[in-house]
């Protein structure tokens, strides 16, 4: 059972066995990691329904399951981050195919990466 301890003010820390290190790394599943940045034409005219088209296009692939975890990113360089359930291959196909990135207004960079079941965002 793990603990949780205190440390450094309200940093609040939970103690793990390395037994349930190894425990948890053997559930890991393969997802992508898809990571959109902001790109030059990002104001051009007709970004706002261009922008329009790309958002429709990330939860459609949200409520099909191609996306696990859509997190649009509140910065002026990062557009999101997507957690996508295909190999990275296929997901930097599905990136391609955005209307934004199409546009210039986004580019993305696909990473391989590993989650663990039952992995969420808090609700």
């Amino acid at each position: 059972m793990a603990e949780r301890i205190e440390k450094q003010g309200d940093i609040v820390s939970t103690t793990v066995t390395d037994e349930q290190v190894r425990a948890l790394a053997e559930t890991a599943k393969p997802f992508s990691l898809a990571l959109l940045q902001w790109g030059p034409e990002r104001t051009m005219d007709g970004a706002d329904a261009i922008e329009l088209e790309h958002q429709r296009r990330m939860v459609s692939l949200r409520a099909d399951g191609v996306i696990a975890v859509l997190c649009p990113v509140a910065s002026d360089t990062v557009a999101g981050v997507a957690i996508m359930t295909v190999p990275s291959e296929e997901a930097a196909e599905i990136m391609a195919g955005d209307p934004c990135v199409r546009a210039g207004m986004m580019r993305y960079e696909v990473h391989p990466c590993h989650g663990f079941p039952g992995d969420a965002v808090p609700a």
